[in-house]
């Protein structure tokens, strides 16, 4: 099993910068992918993005690529969300997952381990 909490979500203006992080511990020597989705009430779970935690090979979601990028840090046990130019439509929970192998993943129930979330407010 994997223990994830996420971090560092707040209320930004359009157009401002955020950074989301999500401290990973638990069983990772055999690889992970992590992700990052998000949900606004009324909405799907949303992925954004993901990264396998020994390969470092990246994918985000079209609504974001180019200004949202996701990294890790084996050292850190901490999986990155950089958030650029932000919208009011990113406003959300935004969740970091984990799923078994070092594989990515885009769906939500491809991932066991949940965090419990962090708020995301882009005002104008």
């Amino acid at each position: 099993q994997v223990q994830l909490v996420e971090s560092g979500g707040r209320q930004v203006h359009v157009g401002e910068s955020l950074t989301l992080s999500c401290s990973v511990s638990g069983h990772t020597s055999s690889g992970l992918g992590v992700g990052w989705f998000r949900q606004s009430p009324g909405k799907y779970r949303e992925f954004v993005a993901a990264i396998t935690w020994i390969s470092g090979a990246p994918a985000h979601a079209n609504s974001v690529a180019g200004r949202f990028a996701i990294s890790r840090d084996r050292a850190k046990n901490t999986v990155l969300l950089q958030m650029n130019s932000l919208k009011i439509e990113d406003t959300a929970v935004y969740f970091c997952a984990a799923r078994r192998g070092d594989v990515l993943g885009s769906n939500y129930r491809q991932y066991e381990d949940w965090g419990r979330g962090t708020q995301v407010t882009v005002s104008s």
